[in-house]
């Protein structure tokens, strides 16, 4: 499965938000012709945690919005390719293929992705995105910090405090909507479940 998400995305390149690295950058207005990718799914949210296999520590944060469009919001990220437009730090034309190839460029035998999905209102979708676009191109290790920001600035998710820490974040996430999520790994099989496979 990951070696077709690799030929689909070879160009993608994966960076954490941590310092030192600064995202890609923006894509210029006639380097694209794909158009945004409308999800017929409902308005929702998906926060989007990397986390180390070994230590459980966070290494990037993410938000995926689906509203009147599919973005993601990859704050000081740098994923990119030719078919995606980055304008300051929100990736647009996310269909599932391209959303399924950016979960997998993160999960390595290093890192897991955790996906934390809630439907909200049209509005607060709209908000969300007004939000990240507003945002520009995020600083280095400030990918939580900027996804809290917006998130806190949200109906139904003021609770939300500011943190730079992105599993921080996926805790509060949890907290507030009571959506655990999903976690992919790839190139790892986390301790135990070679003998809960057996059972």
């Amino acid at each position: 499965m990951k070696s077709m998400f690799l030929a689909l995305a070879a160009l993608l390149v994966l960076a954490s938000c941590g310092v030192g690295r600064s995202g890609a950058p923006e894509t210029p207005a006639d380097a694209v012709t794909r158009g945004p990718w409308r999800d017929n799914e409902a308005p929702s949210l998906t926060l989007v945690t990397v986390r180390n296999n070994r230590s459980g520590s966070g290494g990037h944060t993410a938000l995926k919005i689906v509203a009147d469009e599919t973005v993601i919001f990859d704050p000081a990220g740098s994923f990119h390719h030719p078919s995606i437009r980055r304008t300051g730090d929100v990736l647009s034309g996310i269909d599932p293929g391209f959303w399924d190839a950016y979960k997998s460029m993160h999960a390595r035998a290093t890192y897991n992705v955790l996906t934390q999905r809630v439907e909200v209102a049209p509005e607060v979708a709209a908000k969300a995105l007004a939000l990240a676009r507003a945002r520009g191109q995020v600083s280095s290790a400030y990918c939580a910090n900027s996804t809290s920001e917006i998130l806190s600035q949200l109906p139904g998710f003021e609770e939300i405090n500011v943190t730079f820490f992105p599993v921080n974040l996926s805790d509060q996430f949890a907290r507030i909507t009571g959506v655990k999520g999903e976690v992919l790994y790839e190139d790892y099989t986390p301790p135990g479940a070679e003998m809960a496979e057996a059972g």
